[in-house]
């Protein structure tokens, strides 16, 4: 017969739990592929790390959609090599975002610093080449900024060398030629820019993180206690 009792009522909420699951996956899905598109910029995000994280965030969002269909169909048929099977993923699952966050956290300064590095490659081919040109000027319009660190890099580099002038991009109002007038432009460099919005949105994304952790210990615990129930003497429907 089927479980009954208190593990009727852990089945359900692990049902339940794998709903909240599936839509957890599909919001990283959503994440990941939005994140993309905002470094569609192959001149600023040339370096094929960049997309590493987007990337990482979409793999662990698809493997998240397909494992809470094993954790739904195995809590409805109670079934218990399909449990079995959803718990291990999901403690695999567990184990690979801490190492992703343990090893975001320890290479964050060579991310920077590769990023960085892309920047002063465009400032470098700004003059040469049209879509250098392009993506760093859509880089100072979106975020806001101007130069590597600050303005001044500008100064180092054509057609702006020597010169007390930006491109246009760089302007707060744009304006053809506005960039001959430093009072009304951005000062802040994009990397600065950048690494503050960053730091800015780093609570949401740890309270997501945090939250997305929770569900999975609970689904964990959930699926331990179902699997002992069908196991201790109840039926597999």
């Amino acid at each position: 017969m089927a479980v009954d009792g208190g593990m009727k009522c852990v089945k359900y909420l692990l049902f339940v739990f794998n709903f909240l699951f599936w839509i957890c996956g599909c919001a990283l899905i959503g994440l990941g592929i939005y994140v993309l598109v905002q470094m569609h910029n192959p001149q600023v995000f040339k370096d094929a790390s960049s997309f590493g994280a987007p990337i990482v965030i979409i793999v662990v969002g698809v493997i998240i959609f397909f494992i809470s269909f094993f954790g739904c169909c195995g809590a409805v048929k109670e079934n218990y090599c399909m449990v079995t099977t959803f718990a291990v993923f999901l403690v695999l699952i567990f184990l690979v975002e801490i190492a992703a966050a343990i090893a975001g956290y320890v290479y964050r300064d060579q991310l920077k610093d590769a990023f960085t590095d892309t920047i002063k490659d465009g400032l470098s081919k700004y003059n040469t080449t049209a879509d250098a040109k392009k993506g760093i000027d859509d880089l100072q319009k979106e975020f806001q900024c101007c130069g590597i660190n600050n303005f001044t890099d500008w100064q180092n580099y054509d057609p702006f060398k020597n010169k007390q002038q930006v491109p246009d991009s760089c302007c707060k109002e744009f304006a053809v030629d506005c960039g001959k007038n430093l009072s009304g432009i951005y000062t802040v460099g994009c990397v600065p820019k950048i690494e503050t919005l960053l730091r800015k949105n780093i609570g949401i994304v740890a309270g997501v993180a945090l939250g997305i952790a929770f569900f999975e210990v609970l689904g964990i615990v959930f699926a331990c206690c179902l699997m002992k129930g069908i196991r201790s003497g109840y039926e597999v429907m």
